[in-house]
């Protein structure tokens, strides 16, 4: 048996009865033994496991998956769709009337539930399909060692037991206790909050009353390396990590968009509106025409045509047709409201490596410190890349393809001895060889300014000489002229050194400067058509990079933006908030910038009520994409950059950003087609049942009719996602604004009350309606002209134009509303009339009909044109 004992293997995925002290002690137990105890605590060696002892543990822990990533079956999807408060208030109604006896109410109500549910559970489900399938196309992977050989594991594979290697850029794929280490610095913000990397050992003290998450030598799942190297064993997975048992908790603790805060907003309007509404016609029914059930059933059918209960499905659908769109133009969206944030950006901030310039560095020069090509110089830096055993970036790759390179090194008579792993802070690393003669050389390669300020002598020609003041600015002159001309420019630099049992920081000193490492890291040919269109679109562009400026300002000039302001993030540490704020919004170009200067540049453009975007792919992106409203990054990211991101683009065109856009845009209007013409509608309506109440001897239209023109109308409304947007209206960005909603229903909703009270006059006055005998004959010409007019609305509501001939409807659209239309004049005259009480409608009635809706279509679209004009709208 693999499990002869009672054990730490046990110990590590507690059961759910287990309580959080439990786990704690757990946890501390590991972090007091050391290593040879950790290891036989887990059953495991450094060799890694077997791939029977891999499969065993999977069928006995399961896979390495949390729970807020477990995909939810149609019976989840329904569940959250029904749980929406407008559709609880739907089937609480239905279930009224159910009880009360009314079935034909009460049928008609949950068909409506049935309605809205069902479309949007289909169409979340074909936008949860299609991101699978694109998800399946990247992997987030592990280094483990198995069978003595160290493989790529993907995540979920993962067990307790598995040895991992750590390096910068990867995510702490689970709960681990590290073996060695070397200069680990771990970012635990989505743990503790705090944005500083914390320093992880092999090895440390465990005082009393600790906390797990202040074990020096646990890392959790979650976290991420900023820098170093390490070597760990897999202590908890899954469900059973420390982040594993917040993740219900977490998952929970979703930010509320503007655009999410507007939609609520609107939505518990709509219901005190219909809570103030419901009860006055309940009363005014009830003491003018003292029946109370029938005014009782009137009003509970008034409670059901002011919910806007198609709201949610339309939100829903909208959002999962933009996803899906998206999709097929291979871009993943993790999140759908990713798509309207990605319409209300006003500003995308992006890195400039590996995103805007190409994937593919070149290695173009190799030279001295005169400026000429030097074997010597090639050859360290091969040295460096080769045994370096962190992140290797498109920089190292370029070197080690080089074609020169293989024919100077021979690194198999060189001995790598140590390592001091790169950090954003020193922006440099070290890798200590032995030379052929035994020597211990320290080669050194990072930013040029970063280099000079530790080198005290340089090499030229053979001779090494001391780095006078007088000769320092030639020096770097020579560096600058590289990166003016568009190169992206690394110094190298070496000393010997004594051997000794570490090496640290610290020797990184008194250095000799021996060359330059030229790159040509051009923009994507995309890159400048991508930006001219997201500008045209009204989205500023700005880049936040590492790089220097003079490299970053070439860059610049070549995809079309505007260089003549630059901060640098030496600037930028002495500015306030304020003062950034106010600097940012007018510049264009923010380089030499540590991660903490991006993630603060984003804050604080978003502070100013800006809609931000960040686009990047490097480790030093993570912040950014998890402070920017919507976070964008590349298949060919690292791990933590890939996971904090709401859209991964898997093509390498960035024209893809201004469809998102655009397409984000698309679907705000759409929902905004439907929010006005709803709320201008359930306005009108208040007017136009109130009055009618107070004067008529019955009621205005029977409770089964008011569901009934309710059902139909929110049928008419389903094709909405998939309507035709005008050019006009997804040209800027648009903000949710509260203000424009309500002038529109202030003045567009009574309009439709005038031509009620029109209609209400030729059944009373024309038909003689007054006779409570015909009182089906009024509600029935109330009942058409009512279904005509909301559904006519729409097409004069979705455009600033003039509908149909300046701008035309998508065909279901159009589709939907001519068979409503047909449905309603069909309606009193088809075999269902007498169980809806309807009657035959007299043939003066039509004309008098076309007449209403022409002048209601024709009064609605000088009103708003007015209000366009005013800018009110």
């Amino acid at each position: 048996m693999l499990f002869k004992k009672t054990n730490a293997l046990e110990q590590t995925q507690p059961s759910k009865n287990k309580n959080n002290n439990g786990f704690s002690q757990q946890l501390i137990s590991i972090s007091k033994k050391n290593s040879s105890q950790v290891l036989e605590e887990l059953n495991t060696t450094l060799a890694g496991l077997t791939e029977p002892e891999v499969e065993e543990r999977l069928e006995k822990f399961g896979p390495n998956e949390i729970t807020h990533e477990e995909e939810h079956g149609w019976w989840w999807r329904f569940f959250m769709a029904a749980k929406n408060p407008l559709v609880v208030l739907l089937v609480a109604l239905a279930a009224i009337a159910f009880i009360t006896e009314d079935i034909r109410s009460g049928i008609v109500m949950s068909l409506m539930v049935v309605l809205g549910v069902t479309l949007r559970l289909i169409q979340e489900t074909k936008a949860d399909n299609a991101a699978a399938k694109l998800k399946a196309m990247i992997s987030i992977t592990a280094t483990a060692m198995r069978e003595g050989k160290p493989q790529e594991i993907s995540l979920k594979n993962l067990v307790p037991g598995d040895i991992i290697k750590l390096s910068a850029g990867d995510m702490i794929p689970a709960d681990v206790r590290l073996l060695t280490a070397k200069d680990l610095f771990i970012i635990q913000a989505s743990l503790t909050g705090e944005s500083m990397p914390v320093e992880k050992f092999d090895s440390c003290e465990v005082r009393e009353k600790i906390s797990p998450i202040e074990l020096c030598n646990i890392c959790y799942l979650g976290t991420s390396v900023e820098s170093g190297s390490a070597n760990a064993v897999v202590v908890n997975t899954g469900s059973k990590t420390y982040f594993g048992t917040m993740a219900k908790s977490i998952a929970t603790q979703q930010i509320e968009t503007s655009f999410d805060k507007g939609v609520n907003r609107f939505t518990w309007l709509m219901i005190r509106f219909m809570m103030v509404m419901v009860p006055l016609v309940f009363l005014i029914n009830g003491l003018t025409k003292h029946n109370w059930v029938e005014a009782f059933f009137f009003s509970m059918a008034i409670a059901v045509g002011l919910t806007p209960e198609m709201l949610p499905m339309i939100v829903s659908v909208g959002l999962s047709k933009g996803a899906i769109l998206m999709s097929r133009k291979k871009v993943i969206v993790k999140r759908l409201n990713a798509i309207q944030n990605f319409g209300a950006m006003n500003i995308l901030c992006t890195d400039k490596t590996g995103t805007i310039t190409i994937d593919h560095v070149i290695l173009e020069h190799y030279c001295d410190v005169k400026g000429e090509e030097d074997d010597g110089v090639l050859s360290d830096a091969y040295l460096i890349s080769y045994f370096q055993t962190g992140l290797k970036n498109v920089l190292d790759r370029a070197i080690l393809q080089h074609n020169e390179v293989r024919k100077l090194v021979d690194y198999e008579h060189h001995q790598k001895i140590d390592e001091i792993p790169f950090d954003f802070s020193r922006r440099m690393m070290s890798v200590l060889v032995s030379e052929p003669d035994s020597t211990v050389r320290l080669l050194t390669k990072g930013a040029p300014e970063e280099i000079f300020r530790r080198c005290s002598h340089f090499e030229i020609d053979g001779e090494i000489l001391s780095m006078d003041p007088i000769l320092i600015q030639d020096l770097r002159d020579e560096y600058e002229k590289l990166s003016a001309d568009g190169f992206r420019v690394i110094a190298l630099a070496y000393k010997d050194l004594e051997h000794k049992p570490a090496y640290s920081k610290a020797d990184e000193c008194d250095l000799v400067l021996k060359g330059y490492l030229a790159f040509l890291d051009p923009p994507k040919e995309s890159a400048a058509p991508a930006i001219l269109a997201l500008q045209k679109h009204g989205v500023d562009v700005k880049i936040l990079t590492g790089d220097n400026d003079l490299v970053s300002r070439k860059v610049c000039h070549e995809v079309g933006l505007p260089t003549d302001k630059i901060l640098l993030g030496g600037d930028i540490e002495k500015m306030t908030d304020d003062e950034l704020a106010q600097a940012a919004a007018t510049t264009t170009l923010f380089a030499r910038l540590l991660p903490i200067h991006k993630q603060r540049i984003i804050q604080v453009l978003r502070a100013k009520g800006n809609v931000v975007g960040y686009m990047g792919d490097g480790i030093n992106d993570a912040p950014a994409l998890r402070a920017a409203d919507v976070g964008i990054s590349v298949d060919t990211a690292v791990d933590i950059a890939k996971e904090s991101a709401d859209v991964i683009l898997l093509e390498k065109s960035l024209m893809v950003l201004e469809e998102g856009v655009l397409e984000g845009r698309k679907v705000f209007a759409n929902i905004l087609k439907y929010i006005r013409m709803g709320a201008s509608s359930n306005f009108g309506n208040m007017f136009s049942v109130l009055g009618a109440s107070a004067f008529l001897p019955f009621v205005p239209m029977a409770p089964i009719q008011v569901l009934t023109n309710n059902l139909l109308y929110d049928f008419s409304q389903v094709p909405i996602p998939t309507d035709d947007v005008d050019p006009e209206q997804i040209l800027r960005p648009r903000p949710w604004l509260i203000d424009e909603i309500r002038r529109f229903i202030l003045f567009i909703g009574p309009i439709s009350s005038i031509f009620d009270y029109t209609t209400y006059f030729i059944m009373l006055y024309i038909f003689g309606c007054w006779d409570p005998a015909k009182a089906s004959l009024f509600q029935t010409g109330w009942f058409v002209e009512s279904l005509m007019t909301q559904t006519l609305i729409i097409h004069i509501i979705r455009t600033n134009k003039i509908p149909f001939i300046q701008s035309r409807p998508s065909w279901p659209l159009i589709a939907t509303t001519v068979i409503i239309m047909s449905v309603g004049m069909y309606l009193p005259f088809s075999p269902f009339a007498a169980a809806l009480g309807f009657v035959s409608l007299p043939p003066l009635y039509w004309p008098l009909l076309l007449l209403t809706l022409s002048c209601y279509i024709i009064l609605t679209q000088i009103i708003k044109a007015w209000l366009l004009r005013k800018a009110w709208i």
